[in-house]
């Protein structure tokens, strides 16, 4: 017999065995009886059986998620893959993220390998997709590999056409770009972008490199290059669409000819129109689907047919009615054809497996073999031991084989115990080595259980008996992770265009960077513009003269006037203002370093037990902001740390984890949140994630009567309650502690000024850890000036899917779609719209649309009452959807909700879209977002930016990136309060920021004795970077700044080796430029003031301040180790050399220069 696992089990079945022999010969076969689990149990049971590719179809997609999670579960995610389609026709053709496009283009590549089994996943929509011809597709997969030669041009071109987009830096997958001989391309599903060298036509290196900061990792020797697109074309496709555009041109109307014409001219120059998936029928030949793509003799499963056709039918009408629409509004010809029509095909197909409940409804279908088994789904046990431990027994009896399931060893252990607090033993069974006839634990996956009649096998899961969802490992996910605080750094990335403020002519505008000659020497310029079109052009070397302008709502500033002195005025105000700011803020930060807290104590036992009651797993991200909470709590200075995290990534489970911590050390803990629904949703979080220990929890809220609260607030004084959670009522005279320890603060943004006043003299006793998703700029400022400490949660937790999210015009049939779609698999929908007065319209409008579905409202002008019972009802399920304005972007947890709609989003801040769309996909089912704005209208150049950038964050873990792209959005916000504001516009935020650290520093006696210098260099030595070395401004400026930042000679190779690596060997002028800067950096060290040619020789000044660090002698010891003739004087106090550079070379002169630099940097070391 030998091992058995579940799927063995499944495969004695002697029909089970029937129906896998017969399933690749061409037949057509009906099997009856399985549902959800079990079928997947059966599928993977024949796949295991004959190995090798089946194809699976669904009438929804949500179907085809839940029969996905089921089969990963059982035969692992590397087998199963899921073509997406969503079931709504018009969702294919609004923008969409790239998961769509990464699922499908992973799908096409499997079946057309011959080498991969697997299970692929699609409902009857993703069946009727067009698709490029399979030999197209397989055309647009090339292997590139070293030592061969290509025609450049050619594979860009080819990189074009198989969707891949040409951009100055790769930065995200389906990108590429060229630098010369530097080709970089970012495949959609490889951790890390590819960098081929080109040495004339052959392949010289291929290496991986990282998008952060763009240096090379290893390298290769080939790859093979697949289409980041499931839409090809090629010339001749784009021909075919040219004919058949003219054809439809001869008899369009007038209010079309336009439309088609701007297609046309598009299509005319090989491109692709932003409408290109509806004119897909007139690219391609033919009709090719999926179908296509399916190898000989591949099973094609499908899964419920009656529900498949009635899918079908309901999703033609859908179609027409939205190419009706398209006509009306003149943006369609009447003879596309938005899907394939291949209903006969699917129907004629063999060989074939049609899964059903009844042979009804099956019409005409003749089958060849049908099998009847008998199985029923699992009765629910609400936490009843007896009644479990009654109906375990009857199936003994009969010899059953019977398995409970959970899903980790913790809760498997917890069961045990639970079922021996009953005096009923159960053995353990590992999962591969299960036990026939006997009732036994194991761990599993599975969504339900069964009563499998015809084997004798029953599995009952963790649903059934505590009514709880079964947790699910995830699969692997694509986006790439960031590092911390680095990212912060880049939102100040200059570009045309831009404003900036320049240290002494303050703002102007940005025109880009230009290159002036003189006598034969070329310099790089940043070229800026003033008030009446006047223009000052800057050497790039003093680039850190300028800051980015942003202000703290987008405001467009006031440009400065050249010279009038005006600006200078302005920075003096704010300098003074600003040194008001330190002196509060050194206070406070004094003040807490001073103060004692209380050290607590190292983990215990106590703590590791509760630690591991976790049921699931963390990621590292909490592991690490967890090991620094713990740290800080055990120093004995107050800890103020703030924990930035995605919405749903696990903030609550690290706080409660220090909660803990601080109870265990026999201290109270207060949880502080902004709303009353929010407390009563961290009390139940608390409440299930305590039940295990002895700890007291209790709320204060509007919920409790007076009495109660008065009861509570009782036992708090009395140390009878060690956490409480509750509103800002915990701040009121009335609450005393016996012993706080620790204060946790949820959503510090939304609470008011008052509050924050209460706070900031709480957190001066205790240890305070506040929790955000969205670091408002301010916060995030502070804790980048190092006066707070911020950890960061990055990584989602393995079962959250990223969210699908659409950006689309308002458009009723998708909505309705959607909103159905969410209703069928029993989930519930959040409609945002942001306006109080006409909030009543809206919902009698969207009653009228979706008359089934249960809609309530709520919004900020009810009384607060109203909102919180409308609210706890929807959480209670009594309403299908929600119409409520951005107040719920304050964190309700509704793990139910997983379709989100805003409407007029570009009106909103980023911050809020993101925190919003955080709202849904916090379950293990995929989660719809659609962000829609008003159809014609022209979205204003921010609002296009937004939308743009959510289109980009459609991975999870943006949060972070979010709050950057707002900051330079939407400017900075006040740094301290809204006095500032006005301030902080003025001078613009890098600026203030920069006024605010050195007051800061001033005046904690730091005033920076200066280290180093700031040579001015004149050497006439043709130095720059060329444009046909770097053309991309912001890359030239990147590199001018890295240039600047050199300080010994290491850096200067590593700059070296970075440029060759990620632009190809540099010109000489760029050699002379690099050298440059290495001389500088030496004679900053030296403070030198100036270096000058003058014919044919080279004056040296030094600073008055360098005599305190060289005696004269010095001087002669550096100059006697380089091979120029020097002679040095002494003018005004200062030290003065001139050497002799007659007859000697640029090169020469360079080298013996950085010599001398060299020596004095050691000479002056010595003396340290």
């Amino acid at each position: 017999m030998g091992k058995m696992n579940l799927i063995d089990l499944f495969k004695q079945n002697q029909k089970i065995k029937e129906w896998t022999e017969h399933l690749s010969a061409p037949t057509r076969q009906l099997v009856m009886g399985f549902s959800s689990s079990s079928k997947a149990l059966a599928i993977a049971a024949a796949y295991k059986q004959q190995k090798g590719k089946i194809v699976i179809v669904t009438s929804t997609q949500n179907e085809a998620e839940k029969l996905a999670t089921d089969l990963i579960s059982l035969i692992g995610e590397e087998e199963v893959y899921q073509f997406f389609a969503d079931d709504v026709a018009a969702a294919e053709f609004i923008f969409a993220s790239q998961d769509r496009t990464n699922s499908r283009v992973e799908s096409l590549n499997f079946l057309l390998d011959k080498e991969k089994s697997g299970i692929l996943m699609t409902s009857i929509v993703g069946i009727r997709i067009l698709l490029p011809s399979p030999q197209n597709y397989q055309a647009a997969q090339f292997k590139l590999k070293v030592g061969e030669e290509y025609n450049l041009d050619n594979i860009i071109k080819q990189l074009s056409n198989i969707g891949y987009q040409k951009v100055a830096q790769v930065y995200n997958p389906g990108e590429f770009s060229k630098r010369g001989d530097i080709l970089d391309i970012y495949e959609i599903n490889q951790p890390y972008p590819y960098r081929l060298e080109f040495f004339g036509d052959e392949i010289d290196g291929i290496r991986t490199f990282d998008p952060d900061d763009q240096r090379s990792l290893s390298n290769l020797d080939s790859f093979i290059l697949i289409p980041s697109d499931d839409i090809i074309l090629t010339d001749s496709d784009f021909d075919q669409a040219c004919y058949n555009l003219e054809k439809a041109l001869i008899t369009a109307n007038d209010s079309l000819q336009p439309y088609l014409k701007e297609v046309l001219s598009v299509t005319k120059d090989h491109y692709r129109h932003q409408d290109v998936r509806k004119f897909l029928s007139f690219f391609y030949q033919k009709e090719w689907t999926l179908l296509n793509y399916l190898p000989e003799q591949t099973p094609l499963f499908f899964d419920d047919f009656q529900r498949i056709i009635d899918r079908n039918s309901r999703f033609d009408l859908d179609i027409a009615n939205l190419l009706t629409e398209d006509l009306q509004n003149s943006k369609a010809v009447s003879s596309l054809s938005y899907f394939a029509n291949n209903y006969k095909d699917l129907r004629y197909y063999q060989p074939v497996t049609f899964f059903s409940n009844f042979h009804k409804g099956l019409g005409n279908l003749k089958f060849d073999y049908l099998y009847n088994f008998t199985q029923y789904p699992m009765q629910e046990f609400f936490n009843q031991f007896p009644l479990l431990i009654d109906e375990i027994r009857r199936y003994q009896k009969s010899e059953m084989t019977v398995l409970l399931q959970t899903d980790s060893q913790q809760s498997q252990g917890r069961l045990q115990k639970a079922l021996q607090g009953y005096n009923f033993n159960l053995p353990i069974s590992q999962v591969d080595n299960l036990l026939k006839k006997q009732a036994q634990l194991t761990i599993g996956n599975l969504s339900n259980g069964f009563y499998f009649a015809d084997e004798k096998l029953v599995l009952i899961t963790e649903r059934e008996i505590f009514h709880r969802k079964v947790k699910h490992k995830r699969r692997r996910s694509y986006s790439s992770y960031i590092s911390n605080a680095e990212r912060l750094k880049d939102y100040n990335e200059l570009e045309k265009g831009d404003y900036v403020v320049h240290n002494v002519h303050g703002i102007g505008r940005f025109l880009g960077i230009e290159t002036i000659e003189v006598s034969g020497v070329h310099r790089d310029y940043l070229t800026i513009q003033y008030q009446n079109a006047d223009r000052i052009s800057i050497p790039i070397e003093q680039i850190e003269l300028l800051s980015k302008y942003v202000a703290s709502d987008g405001k467009e500033p006031k440009i400065n006037k050249l010279n009038d002195g005006r600006f200078q005025r302005v920075k003096q105000k704010v300098s003074k203002q600003v040194e008001d700011i330190a002196d509060d803020l050194l206070k406070l930060y004094a003040e807490r370093s001073q103060l004692k807290g209380f050290a607590f104590s190292p983990d215990d036992k106590n703590q590791e037990e509760f630690d591991n009651d976790f049921a699931y797993v963390e990621t590292e991200d909490q592991l690490r902001s967890i090991k620094e909470v713990k740290k800080d709590m055990e120093k004995d200075q107050p800890m103020d740390r703030l924990l930035v995290g995605d919405v749903g990534f696990g903030k609550t489970e690290v706080a409660m984890r220090a909660a803990f911590k601080a109870v265990n050390d026999d201290k109270q803990v207060a949880v502080l949140v902004p709303t009353t629904v929010l407390a009563q949703q961290h009390y139940n979080t608390f409440k299930e994630r305590f039940e295990n220990f002895p700890v007291n929890i209790a709320m204060m809220s509007r919920f409790k009567t007076k009495a109660e609260q008065f009861e509570t607030l009782t036992k708090l004084s009395k140390r009878q309650v060690d956490i409480i959670i509750g509103t800002h009522r915990l701040l009121s005279k009335d609450v005393t502690f016996k012993d706080l320890g620790l204060l946790v603060i949820d959503e510090e943004q939304r609470f008011g000024v008052k509050h924050k006043e209460t706070l900031k003299e709480l957190k001066t006793k205790v240890d305070v850890l506040t929790l955000t998703a969205t670091p408002i700029p301010r916060t995030l400022h502070m804790s980048m000036l190092g006066i707070r400490d911020l950890s960061v949660i990055e990584t989602p937790p393995s079962n959250r899917y990223p969210v699908q999210t659409y950006v689309m015009e308002t458009n009723a049939s998708v909505i309705r779609e959607a909103i159905m779609r969410e209703i069928d698999r029993g989930g519930q929908i959040f409609y945002i719209y942001n306006r109080v007065d006409t909030i009543d319209k809206k919902v009698a409008e969207l009653r009228e649309l979706i008359p089934e579905a249960n809609i309530g409202f709520v919004h900020g002008k009810m009384s607060e009452i109203q909102l919180e019972n409308t609210l706890l009802d929807f959480i209670s399920g009594e309403y299908d959807l929600l119409v409520t304005t951005t107040i719920i972007e304050t964190g309700i947890d509704i793990s139910n909700v997983n379709t989100l709609f805003i409407e007029n989003a570009d009106y909103m801040g980023l911050s809020t879209l993101y925190q919003l769309r955080g709202r849904v996909g916090r379950s293990n089912r995929i989660a719809y977002a659609y962000l829609m704005y008003h159809p014609d209208k022209i979205l204003t150049e921010v609002s296009e930016k937004r939308l743009e950038a959510i289109k980009g964050f459609t991975e999870l873990g943006s949060g972070f990136k979010i709050a950057m792209r707002d900051l330079s959005i939407r400017g900075a916000g006040n740094i301290l309060g809204s006095s500032q504001s006005g301030f902080i516009d003025s001078v613009g935020f890098e600026m203030y920021s920069q006024l605010l650290e050195e007051a800061i520093a001033a005046k904690q006696g730091q005033r920076k004795t200066r280290s180093k210098g700031n040579a001015e260099i004149n050497l006439q030595i043709d130095a720059y970077l060329p444009t046909d070395y770097i053309s991309d401004e912001r890359q030239k400026i990147e590199i001018y700044k890295r240039i600047r930042e050199i300080e010994s000679k290491a850096d200067y190779q590593a700059l070296q080796d970075e440029l060759i690596d990620r632009f190809g060997d540099y010109p000489d002028q760029v050699a002379y430029l690099i050298e440059i800067g290495l001389l500088k950096a030496y004679l900053d060290d030296a403070f030198v003031e100036s270096l000058d040619r003058k014919q044919n020789s080279v004056v040296v000044c030094f600073e008055k301040i360098s005599l305190k660090f060289y005696l004269t002698q010095d001087y002669f010891e550096a100059l006697s180790k380089t091979n120029l003739k020097a002679r040095i004087s002494e003018n005004k106090g200062k030290i003065e050399i001139v050497f002799d550079v007659r007859a000697k070379k640029e090169y020469e002169i360079l080298e013996e220069l950085i010599k001398f630099g060299k020596i004095l940097k050691k000479l002056k070391d010595k003396k340290k």
